[in-house]
């Protein structure tokens, strides 16, 4: 029964509704009390496979083949939130449960083991504590630490009175002023073709929204292929008289592998803002390569530019699978910024949830601090 009712906890809590992330606060609740360190082990691997359940699908877009790949990886990439959670476990009730669900929440927010750490349940903290900042993260923290002990029947219907009278008044983080973020709808050929014609197609877009009156327009991860000497150029001189600025992810290539980046770019000139703290593991972010003597593979940069400056504003930015784990978004909460860029390259994704989760996950963290929210995806 607690394994049935993990699975639906992860399926409704991660379905991709922003207002349905705090169903997660009841994963710690039937870990605790877990008869056995092995149901407290299949009560991990119900919520988390649940909760993850497109990534089998997405590898099979990805890699255009069938399941099994995605369902070995999907299995493996459990083992971590399994294994803390099993080992963790204690039959000894009250503090020491408490205290032991909590080393586990710490050690799948942060790397190593965070790496993999998806569908943490303290993300929630910006549905039910809307605009509580850092006292709203330490008052979910303590929810989650109260739903392992015997006070838990009060945790639920403090925690579900504070999730309702939100979900009533719940409005979505704002725009910054003359901001504005563009959804792609060009699949797989976005950042692979190269061509003029493409490049050319998105400064019609950009055109058009500084037509609107945008003066910061963002798109999408990879939007800009590989960022060269030449796309610079192009990119510069069409962008020149147009009082716009884009902020689009590129690629840039070197000699041990590339980053995946957030570049700026005006009829001014351009920069690179930010270099990804953490890349998608396995399909882009491959540490192994190094021990066989190969090169190839995005960098991680994990605890590097958590904000970058543009224009006179702090920007933390967060590219595709940095909204799924934890540590990008506290990191970058630490440095008081003003406005998060949250985007993504998901034409993998089709026929799953996985963007949808990305961008509750995004509106959350935004929600929790009060800081407005650019969002920009591609599909």
């Amino acid at each position: 029964m607690l394994i049935g009712l993990a699975i639906m906890v992860g399926i409704a809590g991660w379905s991709g509704h922003v207002l349905a992330l705090p169903v997660a606060f009841l994963f710690p609740a039937l870990w605790a009390f877990s008869h056995s360190r092995l149901v407290a082990a299949g009560v991990a691997a119900g919520y988390f496979l649940a909760a993850s359940r497109g990534l089998p699908q997405g590898v099979a877009n990805f890699y255009a083949s069938d399941l099994w790949p995605g369902l070995l990886l999907w299995i493996a990439a459990s083992s971590s939130f399994v294994g803390v959670h099993a080992a963790l476990w204690t039959k000894r009730p009250g503090r020491r449960r408490a205290l032991h669900y909590l080393a586990a929440a710490v050690l799948m927010a942060l790397p190593p083991f965070g790496i993999v750490g998806w569908a943490h349940p303290i993300t929630a903290a910006g549905v039910v504590f809307p605009g509580w900042g850092w006292l709203g993260l330490f008052a979910a923290a303590a929810g989650l630490l109260a739903m392992t002990t015997k006070w838990w029947p009060a945790a639920s219907i403090a925690l579900g009175g504070l999730w309702l009278w939100s979900a009533a008044t719940w409005t979505p983080p704002s725009l910054p002023d003359e901001w504005t973020g563009v959804d792609l709808e060009l699949g797989q050929s976005l950042g692979r073709n190269a061509s003029l014609e493409r490049h050319r197609e998105l400064i019609g877009v950009v055109s058009r929204k500084a037509g609107e009156g945008a003066r910061a327009v963002v798109l999408p991860e990879s939007a800009l292929g590989f960022w060269t000497p030449t796309v610079e150029r192009l990119w510069r001189d069409e962008l020149l008289g147009m009082s716009v600025t884009v902020i689009a992810g590129a690629a840039i290539v070197e000699k041990n592998g590339y980053d995946n980046v957030i570049v700026a770019v005006s009829g001014d000139g351009a920069a690179v803002l930010y270099r990804e703290r953490m890349p998608v593991p396995v399909s882009m972010w491959q540490p192994w390569r190094s021990s066989f003597g190969e090169r190839g593979g995005a960098r991680a940069h994990f605890f590097a530019n958590p904000v970058v400056e543009l224009g006179g504003k702090k920007i933390a930015p967060l590219i595709c699978y940095e909204q799924l784990i934890l540590w990008p978004a506290l990191q970058s909460a630490m440095h008081a910024p003003d406005v998060i860029v949250a985007s993504g390259n998901g034409w993998w994704t089709t026929g799953t949830s996985i963007v949808a989760i990305q961008k509750a996950s995004a509106e959350a963290w935004a929600s929790l601090f009060g800081i407005p929210l650019v969002t920009s995806f591609n599909s």
